[in-house]
Parts: C-alpha cells; structure tokens; sequence
C-alpha cells in the first residue's frame, strides 16, 4: 500500500472517530480536532473549514444556556369576577286556561273560548300580536279515584293552553296580570323580569373582571417578587343567569291589584387570565 493511501485511510479513522466522539463528549472534541485531525487528501479546503466552523459552533452553547431555552417560561394565573347591576325593562308572563269537561270536544271549545278572551285582552292591553306565543296546549283523560284492584273510570277529559307573553312596559305587569284574571285565565305565572339589551351590561361585566384579574396578577406577582409581563393568554366562564320565575298561581276570581317590585338584575361574569412574567 503506498503512503497516500495509507495517510488518506488514516485520516478517514480519525474523521469518524471524531463525529463519534464529539457526539459522546463536544467539550473535549475541539482539541482533538485541531491536534489529531487533518483534511483528507483530496478535500476542498473551504469546504473542510466550513464542516470545522459549524461543528465548533454547535459545541458552542453553554449547557446552562440550552437549559433555559428549554424550561418554559412562568405564568401567574388568576380567576377575575365582574359584575353590573341594572334594572329591568321588560317582563315574560306565562298564562293559561285549563277547561274540564265530560267529552275532549265539550273541554276543548270551552278552553277556546276562554283563550280567545284571554288574547283579545291582552291585544286590547296594548300588547303585541308578536309578544304572544303559544307554549303548551295538552288534552287529557280524566280518571276517577278507585279502591285498590279495581279499574280507573273514565270522568272526563282536561284541556290546558298556555301562552308566554312579552310585556315591553314594565309598569304595567300588575295590570296585566288583573286582566287576565278577569278575562278568565286560570294559570297564571312564570314572571320573569328582564332587561331587553343585556349585552351593554355583560360587557362592562366582562371589562370589570379583566381589570380584577389584572389586580390580583399584579399583587401576587409583587408578593412574589417578580415582574408582571403581558397576557398570555384569557378564557371566559359566564356565570349570569336570569332571575327564576315566579311561582305560578291558579285564579278563579279576580284579586286585588298584583303588586310587583322589580327591583334590579345582576350580570356576573368571571375570567381565567393567565400572565407572563418580564425578566
């Protein structure tokens, strides 16, 4: 074998033993690739000092370095609450007839009959045709109570219709709700007091909680010693719901006037807002 070839064979040994031990050990590989390694015969010389300069450059970093790039990176996380209180504008009414008789058609004209006369006046209360909305109509079989181990009797049968109905004038719930007695409704409940644009109130709701979780990122981070950073990140859990409605009442003559307080509704509204924190 002639020197060439036994230097070129050389040199290809120590260049893999090199790949293999800067992959093992890259701290101690600069001094035995600047004492121990020469080009091969034959190589490019730019090319060799390029393959020299990336791989003194990829034993480069400091393992501290490569640590804190890969740690992530702190976050204070907070639960703000908002909340808005305003009063309400608007009402919902459910009301109804139920009408008993001994034949489904005897029950159903009479429950007509009525729910004509509960609609004219509601028609005639300056309601509108739009804010009256059928919700339930139901016939049923009447059964007489029996002994035990004997068979129901049939009595007769029940026929409910029920509306829900918008009022826009807030103060004049308890005037409705006396015509409607009067014109011979016989289920009547369900108020439920409503504010006809809520999304004005949710939204200073919703402004309210992020200035509240910013209060507290800033406070905890202060307690902590850190540096409050900018918001990573924020996700929303509405926990406003309206008022429940009122008990339902069954009227069979008319009462004194219904007195309604409306009081005000509450918008609450809460967030999760998570933070990073500056150097």
């Amino acid at each position: 074998m002639s020197a060439a070839r036994r230097k070129a064979k050389s040199d290809a040994v120590c260049y893999w033993s090199m790949n293999f031990h800067m992959f093992m050990n890259p701290a101690s590989t600069v001094s035995c690739f600047a004492a121990s390694f020469t080009a091969p015969a034959g190589a490019r010389q730019p090319l060799f000092a390029a393959v020299a300069l990336t791989a003194t450059m990829l034993i480069a970093i400091p393992p501290a370095q490569a640590q804190q790039q890969a740690s992530p990176q702190a976050r204070v996380i907070v639960i703000g609450q908002g909340s808005v209180s305003v009063k309400p504008d608007c009402a919902r009414i459910r009301a109804g007839v139920t009408t008993t008789a001994k034949t489904a058609k005897a029950a159903t004209d009479a429950n007509a009959k009525l729910m004509t006369a509960v609609t004219a006046t509601l028609l005639n209360a300056g309601i509108g045709q739009k804010d009256i909305q059928t919700v339930r109509f139901s016939l049923q079989p009447v059964y007489a109570s029996m002994p035990s181990h004997n068979e129901a009797k049939l009595t007769g049968f029940s026929v409910a219709n029920e509306v829900n109905v918008t009022v826009r004038r807030i103060d004049t719930i308890g005037e409705i709700l006396d015509r409607l007695v009067a014109a011979g409704a016989t289920d009547i409940g369900g108020v439920e007091l409503l504010r006809s644009d809520p999304a004005k109130a949710l939204d200073q709701a919703w402004e309210a909680a992020i200035a509240d979780a910013r209060r507290k990122a800033e406070l905890y981070a202060k307690a902590a010693g850190l540096k409050l950073g900018r918001v990573a990140w924020i996700t929303e859990d509405s926990a406003y719901a309206p008022p429940g409605p009122f008990a339902a009442m069954r009227a069979s003559a008319r009462p004194s006037p219904v007195p309604i307080a409306t009081g005000e509704n509450t918008f609450r509204v809460q967030v999760t807002a998570g933070f990073d924190t500056a150097p």
